[in-house]
């Protein structure tokens, strides 16, 4: 899980390196990026709340 976080926040870089330069066409995927990463960054906590 901690590999999938790791690839995502380099896709959230990249796709602010991309609106900053104004070739970004699709800003919702920042949006769906930002809440994945969320996701999987509650799923590691719970797991280590549980343990």
């Amino acid at each position: 899980m901690l590999e999938k976080e790791k690839q995502f926040k380099e896709e959230l870089f990249n796709l602010r390196f991309q609106l900053a330069t104004g070739q970004l066409e699709n800003t919702a995927r920042l949006k769906e990026v930002r809440k994945t990463i969320a996701r999987i960054k509650t799923a590691l906590r719970q797991q280590e709340l549980n343990k």
